[in-house]
């Protein structure tokens, strides 16, 4: 079987989706401040995708822990 990079891509993008608002609302709440939670959202929209598709990847092409033939 073999993936593609574009499936990586779309499994990045909806993993943002759902980690950005929650940590949007987690520091919204904890802070009361939207503009802080904001602000710490276009942050990790910035540096975590690419964090997530490099990780992605690497397990994907070096590690072989819990696949099977």
């Amino acid at each position: 079987m073999k993936v593609k990079p574009k499936r990586h891509i779309a499994k990045t993008i909806s993993y943002r989706i759902i980690s950005t608002t929650t940590g949007f609302l987690f520091i919204y709440l904890v802070s009361g401040s939207f503009k802080l939670g904001a602000t710490f959202s276009a942050f990790e929209l910035v540096y975590k995708p690419i964090i997530y598709y490099l990780h992605e990847r690497s397990w994907y092409k070096y590690i072989k822990y819990g696949l099977e033939d």
